[in-house]
């Protein structure tokens, strides 16, 4: 086990892990948009519904609120599991990198859903109160006010629930939805290849590194405090 050839990167198909690990980052991609769509959204929607007077209003309020809570408490392991038959209904398969699609959204958008809510509230009321002076309409408020202010926080929690995705990925290979979770489980545990395990593990901490770059310089790059 100690010896030099307890590694073999003659071993690994580096056409099969190219394309794992597109796969990978289709995943992500994907998924992540509709997580920043949803979560915002949802987001938007908790915030707006919070400390309002109107007891129909609370109730949507603590429904959106109870049921992002429950989704962001199940195991995504678990969530994928949960998932199948809705999963079979909607893309017509439980294999493969699209079949992951629905869990990683729904795992990940009530993650995100919170962070929007935080950000929304960290914004400086008499901000949104100076808007709502001048005449501003929800919308105008929405979109001139919520949404550019609260930028860099939506940002850095985006590049936080996008890092999430990449290992809920890596899961979610391990039950045949493709990507380089897929091929370390399948082509390396299971076929006692350490050497595919141990490549495969760092392109994932490669692509980790990278969406935190990118995330970072975005946000030092919108954020007006750092000018």
């Amino acid at each position: 086990m100690g010896n030099s050839s307890y590694f073999a990167f003659d071993q690994v198909d580096w056409n099969m892990m190219g394309s794992s690990t597109w796969e990978t980052i289709w995943m992500t991609l994907v998924s992540m948009l509709f997580v920043a769509i949803l979560g915002v959204l949802l987001g938007l929607l908790l915030f707006e519904t919070s400390g309002s007077n109107s007891l129909a209003v609370r109730g949507l309020n603590w429904v959106i609120a109870i049921l992002v809570n429950v989704f962001r408490s199940i195991p995504y392991i678990i969530l994928i599991i949960l998932l199948l038959p809705f999963t079979k209904n909607l893309v017509g398969t439980i294999i493969g990198p699209v079949a992951a699609l629905p869990s990683l959204v729904i795992s990940a958008a009530p993650f995100y859903a919170r962070m929007v809510e935080l950000a929304f509230h960290e914004i400086d009321r008499g901000v949104i109160e100076a808007a709502e002076a001048m005449g501003a309409t929800k919308r105008q408020i929405i979109f001139k006010v919520l949404l550019p202010e609260s930028m860099p926080a939506l940002v850095s929690g985006a590049t936080v629930t996008t890092i999430s995705l990449i290992g809920y990925t890596a899961m979610a290979g391990a039950i045949g939805a493709g990507g380089l979770g897929n091929l370390a489980y399948q082509e390396g545990f299971q076929a006692s290849n350490n050497t595919i395990v141990l490549v495969a593990t760092v392109v994932i901490v490669v692509i980790v590194f990278a969406f935190q770059f990118i995330g970072d310089t975005l946000v030092r790059h919108i954020d007006k405090r750092t000018l």
